[in-house]
């Protein structure tokens, strides 16, 4: 999925659209996605000066947005938004500076109703940096027929 793709999907924008390229995708179960980490991220003139690091909640939201690509690709959720509500367990391994790729997978484990479960990790060539499990409540995006 390319970057116009996924904007048809999810709501986000520059500067919190947080991921670059779906690479894999299984409709409703599973994604897997891409975010590039640039110098010229906003949050970077402020996390850390002459040190800078992504904020692990940007990792927690690229997992999330991830897994709202995997979940309203499906035809059953299409039409619908996907808000963060809550996180489990979540564990932050190393630090994620410029220059570094972020391959994020996510699979979603249930859904009952307009609430549903996930699991998440972050990696950085090979290397864990970011996991943990997620929360997501479903509603019905305004303007939508679906």
């Amino acid at each position: 999925m390319k970057i116009e793709e996924i904007m048809n999907i999810l709501p986000h924008r520059y500067p919190f659209l947080l991921v670059d390229r779906i690479i894999e995708l299984v409709p409703g179960e599973k994604a897997t996605g891409i975010k590039n980490i640039s110098i010229n991220e906003p949050y970077f003139a402020g996390h850390f000066p002459g040190q800078p690091v992504m904020p692990g909640v940007l990792m927690i939201e690229a997992m999330a947005q991830v897994g709202a690509c995997a979940l309203l690709s499906d035809e059953k959720f299409r039409g619908q938004l996907a808000y963060l509500a809550g996180v489990d367990r979540i564990r932050f391994k190393r630090m994620v500076g410029p220059g570094e790729t972020l391959l994020i997978t996510t699979e979603l484990s249930s859904i009952k109703g307009t609430i549903g479960k996930g699991k998440g990790r972050v990696t950085v060539d090979g290397e864990l940096v970011c996991g943990g499990e997620f929360l997501f409540a479903l509603t019905q995006r305004e303007g939508s027929n679906s």
